[in-house]
């Protein structure tokens, strides 16, 4: 399977974290000439270093600071999401998606609004593939693909995502790659879990409305990650919050934030708490949004397990 396309389910939610740049004051350039996306969490005897991952990137990424070189150099392990470098990962990955992701009935041009499918139909055209190629996905897969695409046709690609460059290096330097989730588990929080697929042709309209302003958000995507810049990620998230709350698709946000983030967070918060009770010397990398989040993100919920936590 090619790592641009189903790969890490959460690559449509970077769209949440490219935002506008606003301003150019002095304060926020010494914040952002000083910190970057990584964490160092301890308890009593040990500790572990959390980092913010780009899943697509370009290699203006390259090399990392030395902080964070630093780190990994010294860990033992290397924990993400999920263990791509693992063939039978792959292989479940592709079965899972392309088994909960068709349609047991009808076309996805059926089953979406007339201006939808044209606007999908019009993008494949200018990435010069077919559009027949979705016609069997249900919603949700097919949001989750068109948002891969459309990141490569910025320039991004897996190949210098975060956490595959850091994968490739364990591989090389020997260390153990742990992952935090299974397949299933990503899956499940993607996937619409009713019949109906209300809840995934929401998930569609928004990665649609996304990708028309994706060109001009890329730029301030990698500008944010390199900067370390998390008001700047929030920002367009809260643009967002403010246009579905208006609309009868809130509960389908909630929901699909629920299961997407605020489950996963607490989730993936345990397995770090659980790295420094076994004295574990482990380098963590999950997707940024999961760490920059306002409310519900892991380094709060690591905060509350009373956990000391240091960023730099």
């Amino acid at each position: 399977m090619n790592k641009g396309t189903l790969f890490y389910f959460l690559i449509a939610y970077l769209a949440f974290c490219l935002v506008a740049c606003s301003g150019t004051s002095k304060k926020a350039d010494v914040v952002l000439e000083t910190k970057h996306f990584l964490w160092k969490v301890s308890d009593e005897n040990s500790s572990v270093w959390v980092l913010g991952s780009l899943h697509l990137a370009d290699s203006t990424l390259y090399p990392l600071a030395p902080v964070i070189d630093s780190a990994f150099t010294h860990a033992d392990e290397l924990a993400v999401e999920l263990n791509m470098n693992d063939d039978d990962v792959v292989k479940e990955v592709g079965e899972q998606s392309a088994r909960r992701g068709e349609l047991a009935e009808g076309t996805l041009r059926d089953l979406l609004p007339e201006d939808m499918w044209y606007f999908i139909d019009s993008l494949c055209t200018s990435w010069n593939i077919s559009a027949t190629m979705f016609e069997k996905m249900r919603p949700w897969l097919a949001a989750t693909t068109l948002s891969s695409y459309a990141f490569m046709q910025t320039g991004l690609s897996a190949d210098y995502g975060v956490d595959y460059v850091l994968m490739d290096r364990a591989a090389m330097d020997g260390k153990a790659i742990v992952g935090l989730e299974t397949v299933e588990e990503q899956i499940n929080a993607l996937a619409d879990t009713t019949e109906s697929d209300s809840a995934g042709i929401y998930y569609l309209k928004t990665t649609l409305r996304e990708i028309s302003e994706l060109d001009s958000m890329v730029v301030n995507l990698l500008r944010a990650w390199k900067t370390g810049n998390d008001a700047l990620l929030r920002r367009l998230m809260k643009e967002d919050d403010e246009e579905d709350s208006l609309s009868q698709d809130s509960k389908f946000k909630e929901e699909h934030e629920q299961r997407v983030f605020v489950n996963r967070n607490s989730k993936m918060a345990e397995s770090i708490a659980s790295f420094l009770r076994e004295d574990r010397n482990v380098f963590v990398v999950v997707g940024v949004a999961h760490l920059a989040l306002e409310k519900d993100n892991v380094i709060d919920a690591l905060k509350q397990r009373g956990l000391k936590v240091e960023r730099f």
